[in-house]
């Protein structure tokens, strides 16, 4: 992590005039703390009703070079299996969490049950996310009164618990809490949300006298979800497509856009040399019509060589410490802000590559590595009888029952399952929620409905899968609103996005190109 301003733009950094000084100094910081230079980092999810075994995901971090890890809690079955990997881990404070670790015994406390206790156990810990996203428009002022007490609690813990000077606590942000005036809808003429600028300011205040960084969320897929209305689609991706002019500086794609307006609202408060990490920054693959796999991999085929060949931006040039969100596909998650939300993964539920990119900066042909001897259930499928009457109403009550305790989100429109017939979805349906109870029998009636079957009813694109089999571990935890009851309604369906998670298209995106 960028904490000691090895990259030039933090503020800790001495700068001598005697080189020799200088080499030291830089040896003698990687030797206490290691390189923190090099490396993707990547977001771990928890939220699925079958997780792969913690120690089978990490492997799999091993396999892809991934070197940085950042978490949304602190999980000891996840963190026991971290250590000794010299992997760097970023822990969480949930945002449930904000208003008790505000409190100095309180923070104490977390600090040494979920941080120290396992530096003494060799878990890389770097640094502590201070919350996720907690001035989300959504969540209105429900976090601005505890989020910077919070932060200013844990640091003097892991200060008090001689943690300090290597790990830093801050704040991930999502992209919403900056934007572009419409009188000037600039990257150059950035500024902060004017209802959280105050409480930014005082964060990132913070944040500089103690050496940490800066945490943006960027999403430059949310500018097609909310571009139907001549959004351009290249603009999402690095084909250069035709920018916008500011200033000496032409901007070609969404994420250097988003990204300098950050920079530039960072100037604007007196910090245009905070280092900037970007905690998420991904693409999904189902879910919605502009979620599949073959976007993602453009997207990510042109944002990794970017990143690990460290071109920067126009306003931020050099190495960007990245999160890719996420590693796997987590089928419980809140489909509140849209069905996507379960598909973020780069790799599935089950661990295996979703399509092909590489994390390898010097090997460009080098491909993402499945996670290892995954044993899954009985090679068996839940379906809809076709040797019974289907009543109508039996047939939605029972598809809408399974899909509100199972996932179906791949029947989005323009999802991978949108095209089925609705016997087809009713099958899909019911094997969903048989997958999801580990294939009991009383999970395949529905009434008299269902039947189990050997034989794989996919159909196309649209995969009926069978579940792995479960590890005994598994926890659904959430500061996330819970997701609305399934109902077979268009606008469910369709999972339209709130508009805190589309603040950064509306705010930044869309005002910057049509303006």
């Amino acid at each position: 992590m960028f904490f000691f301003g090895l990259n030039g733009r933090g503020k800790g950094m001495p700068r001598h005039s005697n080189m020799v000084n200088l080499l030291f100094v830089g040896a003698l910081l990687l030797t206490l703390f290691g390189s923190n230079v090099e490396g993707l980092g990547v977001n771990w999810g928890t939220k699925s009703s079958h997780q792969l075994p913690p120690e089978t995901v990490v492997q799999m971090l091993k396999d892809n070079g991934l070197k940085k890890v950042k978490l949304f809690d602190a999980d000891p079955y996840v963190l026991n299996a971290l250590a000794d990997t010299d992997i760097e881990v970023m822990v969480g404070v949930k945002n449930s969490e904000l208003e008790a670790v505000s409190q100095k015994n309180n923070a104490k406390k977390w600090v040494d049950d979920n941080v120290a206790k396992y530096v003494e156990n060799k878990v890389r810990i770097t640094s502590v996310a201070v919350g996720n996203e907690p001035f989300l428009v959504d969540y209105k002022d429900k976090y601005i009164n505890s989020t910077l007490p919070a932060l200013m609690s844990i640091q003097k813990a892991l200060d008090d618990a001689k943690l300090g000077d290597r790990i830093k606590a801050s704040v991930p942000f999502n992209g919403d809490i900056y934007m572009s005036p419409p009188w000037r809808p600039l990257p150059s003429a950035g500024l902060f949300r004017p209802e959280v600028s105050d409480e930014v300011e005082d964060i990132a205040d913070f944040l500089a006298k103690n050496n940490a960084p800066f945490i943006i969320n960027i999403f430059p897929f949310f500018s097609l979800v909310m571009g139907d209305s001549g959004f351009p689609v290249d603009y999402a991706f690095f084909d250069g497509a035709d920018g916008i002019q500011d200033g000496n500086i032409e901007y070609t794609n969404v994420f250097d856009a988003s990204f300098d307006t950050c920079v530039s609202a960072l100037k604007q408060i007196g910090h245009a040399n905070m280092t900037i990490v970007i905690g998420e920054i991904g693409w999904p693959t189902d879910g919605n019509k502009w979620a599949n796999s073959s976007l993602a991999s453009k997207f990510y085929n042109g944002f990794l060589p970017r990143v690990t060949n460290n071109k920067g931006t126009p306003l931020y040039p050099g190495y960007i410490e990245v999160y890719l969100f996420g590693l796997v596909d987590e089928d419980a998650k809140s489909i509140a802000p849209g069905n996507f939300e379960r598909h973020w993964g780069i790799f599935d539920y089950a661990g295996q590559p979703k399509f092909n990119t590489s994390l390898d900066a010097k090997d460009k042909n080098k491909k993402l590595v499945g996670a290892k001897n995954v044993t899954f259930q009985s090679k068996k499928w839940c379906i809809l009888r076709s040797d019974v009457p289907h009543d109508k109403q039996k047939l939605n009550e029972t598809m809408d029952y399974a899909c509100e305790h199972a996932d179906c989100s791949a029947f989005a429109e323009g999802g991978s399952c949108s095209g089925l017939g609705e016997c087809e979805m009713a099958s899909y349906a019911y094997n969903s929620f048989f997958q999801m109870s580990n294939q009991s029998k009383e999970s395949c009636d529905f009434d008299g409905l269902a039947t189990q079957v050997d034989k794989d009813p996919s159909k196309d694109q649209c995969k009926f899968n069978i579940q792995i089999k479960p590890n005994g571990h598994e926890h659904i935890d959430s500061d996330s609103p819970a997701p609305s009851p399934f109902s077979f309604s268009s606008s469910h369906l369709t999972g339209v996005p709130s508009i805190a998670l589309v603040g950064l298209a509306l705010l930044v995106m869309t005002s910057l190109f049509f303006f």
